[in-house]
């Protein structure tokens, strides 16, 4: 999902999908043409579900239900989130269970390999019948209505910031310069393109990746600062976290340890008569670990809500039935996003702590807010400040949003999930989470500078010069929002991974 959505990787239908497609329709055509009543092919949609629609307009009530439902609002939506909704939505109409038309498909498919991104609003959604307001903005682009995200050669289309309504065109200009052409839906198309839960589990997909990047930069900038403070790297001795076997706990203590392995800094008060560390240095892999855990559910849910067919009713070929259900509930991507925005907070808690210790003189023997011109300069102080900031933000985070349910369509459908909303809010935890552990890095790196002629470890040594390739040393005050936005910037690229020469999991 993240080589299509960030790195434009074209998509394709299998022969076996094309069959599965083919022989869902002939069912739906079939339905279509006689007289037994079937949801959203010859009736209304939600309280109108009684209403039958007449053979004649068929295809109007699908081109209806896509205009009345385009109704969201807000911020619109990053084309690499746009970009995978629709490889999500492909890939469950792809299974078969839709009745979507094989034409339709590849129309879908088609605005990926060819970059047309529908401009999606991001909010407007319950979770429940699917993320219908989303859904429906995405496919107006298909009958080319609608607006789509504009994009140029000197611009990159799969950038991560969310696009400006002055950067919006016409759907049917973007079909256009794509050399595509719209689409005119046949029966029940209009329900298959919306009904599901992509736009949350695509959101929610996104986030738990980059949660999962941020959990490998905390357990380095956790070395860095920890070997810098002058901890013992004892507490990571892999014979502990063997009696405790939680494997997030495990790969963190793991990667800590392999991370201070060999540093000039650790040896050079070996035998300093402390007994131990404080919590946020001694207990590290304890609360990392845990957040992994945390993670690796979030993304179990999300891999097979991925590969999931999420429509109502769902198309049997095999009996030729068709079944009204509610898969498109999206309780399951509501708790899980629920989950990654309250267990990133610890991650994000104990990485600030972390921080206050490197800057306070009577807490790391080093020299006040890590500036040797105290007074005269104020070095660290106000990042302190701005960490301490976001991680009491990030608790106001964790409180749940799956828990509220509010009734909509006349009470036809009483019970919702609000999926998108929270995994909406999963994804901003994580990113102020990035800010934090980056601003710990900032701060361990300049106390590793200060610390000299001691030297950490070789690879705390890699990883230290990977931040000082793109943030310099603070010898003299300066505004220090530059350097935390490129260190977020590296630890959101994957950089810092790679510094590490393959040491972190």
């Amino acid at each position: 999902l993240l080589a299509v959505a960030d790195r434009g990787e074209p998509v394709a239908l299998t022969d076996a999908a094309r069959e599965r497609v083919t022989a869902s329709r002939a069912v739906v055509d079939a339905r279509a043409r006689g007289d037994e009543p079937a949801y959203g092919i010859n009736t209304g949609f939600g309280s109108f579900a009684d209403v039958r629609i007449a053979a004649g307009e068929l295809e109007t009530l699908q081109l209806n239900l896509l205009r009345s439902h385009a109704a969201g609002v807000g911020d619109l939506l990053p084309v690499r989130t746009v970009r995978a909704i629709i490889a999500l939505r492909a890939n469950v109409l792809a299974k078969g269970f839709s009745g979507i038309r094989l034409e339709t498909l590849d129309a879908l498919i088609a605005l990926l390999n060819e970059g047309v991104h529908p401009a999606v609003p991001s909010r407007g959604s319950v979770g429940a019948s699917g993320d219908l307001a989303p859904l429906a903005h995405l496919a107006l682009v298909l009958i080319g209505e609608g607006e789509a995200i504009e994009t140029d050669e000197e611009h990159n289309p799969l950038q991560p910031s969310r696009p400006l309504r002055s950067n919006v065109i016409s759907g049917a200009e973007a079909l256009h310069r794509a050399h595509l052409e719209p689409i005119t839906l046949g029966p029940k198309e209009g329900l298959a393109l919306i009904n599901g839960t992509q736009p949350s589990t695509a959101v929610l997909a996104l986030a738990v990746a980059a949660a999962e990047q941020i959990a490998r930069a905390a357990d380095i900038a956790a070395a860095l600062s920890i070997d810098a403070l002058r901890g013992s790297i004892h507490p990571f001795d892999a014979r502990i976290h063997d009696a405790r076997p939680h494997p997030g706990q495990q790969i963190a203590a793991a990667n800590i340890e392999g991370l201070m392995r060999g540093s000039g800094i650790n040896k050079s008060h070996e035998f300093c008569g402390k007994v131990q560390d404080a919590y946020s240095m001694r207990c590290a892999a304890q609360v990392h670990g845990a957040t992994r855990d945390a993670l690796r559910f979030v993304r179990g849910i999300v891999d097979i809500e991925s590969n999931s067919a999420t429509d109502n009713p769902m198309v049997f070929a095999d009996t030729g039935d068709i079944v009204s259900c509610g898969n498109f509930h999206g309780a399951p991507i509501a708790m899980a996003a629920d989950l990654l925005a309250a267990a990133i907070v610890p991650l994000a808690t104990i990485s600030e702590r972390r921080t206050d210790r490197l800057v306070d003189p009577a807490l790391s023997g080093l020299p006040a807010f890590l500036t040797r011109a105290g007074g005269l300069r104020s070095g660290f102080m106000l990042a302190q400040v701005t960490a301490a900031a976001v991680a009491s933000e990030l608790k106001s985070m964790a409180h749940p949003a799956g828990v509220d349910t509010i009734p909509t369509s006349a009470n036809k459908e009483d019970h919702v999930s609000m999926s998108m909303t929270a995994a909406l809010k999963a994804e901003r935890a994580v990113s102020r989470a990035r800010e934090v552990v980056a601003i710990e890095l900032l701060c361990a790196c300049q106390a590793i500078d200060l610390l000299a002629p001691l030297t950490t470890s070789p690879a705390l040594v890699r990883v230290h010069a990977r931040v000082r390739a793109d943030v310099p040393a603070l010898d003299q005050d300066r505004a220090l929002a530059p350097d935390i936005a490129a260190i977020v910037a590296l630890v959101a690229s994957g950089e810092l991974d790679a510094a590490c020469n393959g040491r972190v999991k």
